[in-house]
C-alpha cells in the first residue's frame, strides 16, 4: 500500500488537482467531485452512487513505469499524484474490500500492481502527492482526511460492509476509534508491503509477524540514491565553478596552471563528498557505527577524505598543499554527514523527535566544519 520516491505526455501530471475544490459544497469543505475519468491510467468506469467511478487495472503501462523512473530522479516528483477519491480495481461490488492509500502515484501504482485479478475498491486520500508513511507523519494521511473521503465518495452506499483496510505505516496519522465513531467504518491495519495485501485478504484480514516487520534491504536503500544525487547536483552546478576559480588564484605557475592542479583537485574532493554522503552512506547504512546519521556520514566521509589525500600525494612540505588537504579533510566528512541525514527514513528506529534532536547538534557541527574547511581553502591561496 505504500511505495518504496512525469511524463509530459501523461495527463495525470499536467492536469491540476485544484478543480476538485470547485465542486465543494459552499457550506462544507468536503469535495463532492469524484476523481476524473480522463486520467491517463484510468481504463474505464463503473456506476456508483456519487456518479461514474474511475476503473483501473493492475497492469501498469509503459507511461506508468516511465513516470516512476522520472520521479525516482526527481523529475516532477512533487506533482506525481492522482486525484483523491474512490477507484474501482477490476469489477468490485458491494461486498468487495476497501483499501485506503495515498495519492502519490507511485504508491497507488504499487498497490494496484500487487493485486492482479482482484476486485477491490481503492479509496485514495489527498496527501499532497506524498507516500503513506511520510504523509502519516505530516498528518495528511490522517483521521480528518479519511472521514472526509468516506463521506465525499458516498462509500456507505457503495459497499454494504463497514470495513476499511489501511496500510500499517499509515497508523501514526489515523485514530481508528474516531473514524468508527464519525463514519461508522472500522479500521483494519493491513501489512506493511503492498505485495502482502493479497495474502492478507485471503487469510481473512490476518497478518503474519513477517507482514508487520519493516526491513530496509539494499535494493530499497539504493532506489533512494538517484533523487538525492539530483537534488545535490543543482547547487553543485554553482559550487563547482567557484571551486575551480578559487583554485586558480595564488599559484606560482599562473592562474591556468593552478586552476588545473588545485581547482581540479577541489572539484574531485567535492564530488567525493557527494558520493560518500549520497551513495556510500545508504548502501552501507546497516554496517556503519552509531545511531545518529551524522555519525554514519562521518564514518564514510572521513575514510574517503583520507583515501583521496593519499591518492593525491600532496607535498606536505608546502603550506599551500597542507592547508588545501586539511580543508577537504574537514569539508568532505561535513558534507557527507549533512547528506547522510536525508536517509533517516531508511531506518526502523528514527522518529520526528529524534531527527529534531540530532539536527540541533549536528547542523552546527557540520556548518562549523564546512566553514572552517572553506576558510582554510581560501587561506591556502595566499601561501
Amino acid at each position: 500500500m505504500n511505495a518504496s520516491a512525469n511524463d509530459s505526455s501523461n495527463k495525470l501530471v499536467l492536469l491540476p488537482m485544484a478543480p476538485l475544490m470547485a465542486c465543494a459544497d459552499p457550506d462544507s469543505e468536503i469535495p463532492l467531485c469524484p476523481p476524473r475519468l480522463d486520467q491517463a491510467f484510468v481504463t474505464g468506469s463503473v456506476a456508483g452512487t456519487p456518479g461514474r467511478i474511475p476503473q483501473v487495472s493492475s497492469d501498469l503501462t509503459g507511461c506508468d513505469r516511465w513516470g516512476s523512473i522520472k520521479a525516482r530522479w526527481g523529475v516532477g516528483r512533487m506533482h506525481y499524484a492522482v486525484d483523491p477519491g474512490l477507484y474501482a480495481l477490476g469489477s468490485p461490488d458491494e461486498s468487495s474490500p476497501v483499501l485506503v492509500t495515498a495519492n502519490y502515484k507511485m504508491t497507488f501504482d504499487c498497490l494496484r500492481e500487487a493485486l492482479p485479478g482482484r476486485n477491490v475498491w481503492i479509496l485514495v486520500l489527498d496527501t499532497d502527492g506524498i507516500n503513506v508513511w511520510c504523509a502519516a507523519g505530516k498528518g495528511t494521511f490522517g483521521t480528518e482526511e479519511l472521514i472526509r473521503r468516506i463521506t465525499a465518495s458516498s462509500l456507505k452506499d457503495v459497499v454494504k460492509h463497514r470495513n476499511l483496510i489501511l496500510p500499517q505505516l499509515g497508523a501514526p496519522g489515523v485514530s481508528a476509534h474516531l473514524v468508527r465513531k464519525q463514519s461508522g467504518f472500522k479500521v483494519h491495519y493491513g501489512p506493511i508491503l503492498a505485495q502482502d495485501v493479497a495474502a492478507y485478504l485471503d487469510a481473512g484480514l490476518k497478518a503474519t509477524a513477517e507482514m508487520r516487520r519493516k526491513a530496509f534491504p539494499l535494493r530499497e536503500r539504493a532506489v533512494l540514491i538517484p533523487i538525492e544525487i539530483v537534488a545535490v547536483l543543482k547547487p553543485a552546478m554553482i559550487i563547482i565553478p567557484i571551486l575551480l576559480l578559487i583554485g586558480g588564484f595564488g599559484g606560482s605557475g599562473g592562474f591556468v596552471q593552478s586552476m588545473t592542479h588545485d581547482g581540479i583537485f577541489s572539484i574531485i574532493a567535492f564530488l567525493c563528498a557527494i558520493f560518500s554522503g549520497a551513495v556510500l552512506t545508504p548502501l552501507l547504512l546497516p554496517y556503519l557505527p552509531g545511531r545518529a546519521f551524522t555519525t554514519k556520514g562521518i564514518a564514510v566521509g572521513l575514510p574517503v577524505a583520507i583515501g583521496l589525500l593519499y591518492a593525491w600525494g600532496g607535498d606536505l612540505r608546502s603550506w599551500r598543499e597542507i592547508l588545501l588537504g586539511g580543508a577537504w579533510l574537514l569539508m568532505i566528512p561535513a558534507f557527507s554527514a549533512y547528506l547522510a541525514m536525508n536517509f533517516t527514513g531508511a531506518s526502523t528506529y528514527t522518529s520526528l523527535s529524534g531527527v529534531k534532536r540530532e539536527m540541533s547538534w549536528a547542523l552546527p557541527l557540520e556548518i562549523g566544519a564546512g566553514l572552517s574547511g572553506f576558510a582554510m581553502l581560501l587561506v591556502s591561496r595566499f601561501f
